[in-house]
């Protein structure tokens, strides 16, 4: 498995220490929290598509849309192993992300932490780390999420913009370089 910093993180075989020094920085714990990215297998399918469900459900329940077999239905029905990352903390599944190749650039896809995890710096490590990739092959990274998700606000701290929204959806990117 390919362990360098310069990875490609859109192929398979692919992990990559933290924010360079491996550790994104813990929020008011005083602590740091290793971290790596493992390539996606089809065995974890299911472990993704719950902990999809799990991030999704507040967001989803607010909107009107949530229903309990279409959020796990949609993930098996996209999800592409070769594609995907999986986060791992401490030895454990922590999370994973999608950086799928497009006609104008990349998608942004099924970035997911678990609950525990969240608002301590994480996602903004490992979305820098993969920005930090992007920009250097000069390509734009697109993404959407839900209207009125807290992650909007993490993507907005690393340069993505709106493009286009409606009362489901916004739909954002990020140009090379922005952030």
């Amino acid at each position: 498995m390919d362990t360098s910093a310069g990875a490609d993180l859109t192929r398979p075989g692919r992990a990559l220490p933290g924010n360079g020094s491996g550790q994104a920085v813990g929020r008011g714990s005083g602590r740091s929290t290793e971290w790596a990215l493992r390539s996606a297998e089809q065995a974890d399918v299911e472990v993704i598509a719950e902990l999809r469900a799990t991030v999704m459900r507040p967001d989803l329940e607010r909107l009107g849309r949530f229903d309990e077999r279409r959020v796990r239905r949609r993930l098996r029905e996209s999800f592409s192993p070769g594609h995907t990352s999986v986060v791992i903390v401490g030895g454990d599944f922590a999370g994973c992300v999608t950086l799928r190749p497009a006609e104008d650039g990349l998608w942004l896809e099924h970035f997911y932490l678990v609950p525990d995890l969240q608002g301590r710096g994480l996602g903004s490590a490992v979305l820098r780390a993969l920005l930090d990739r992007t920009d250097t092959d000069g390509l734009p990274v697109r993404l959407n999420v839900l209207q009125g998700s807290a992650a909007r606000r993490l993507y907005e701290r690393h340069g993505f913009t709106v493009e286009v929204q409606d009362p489901i959806d916004v739909f954002m990117v990020r140009r090379p370089g922005a952030g």
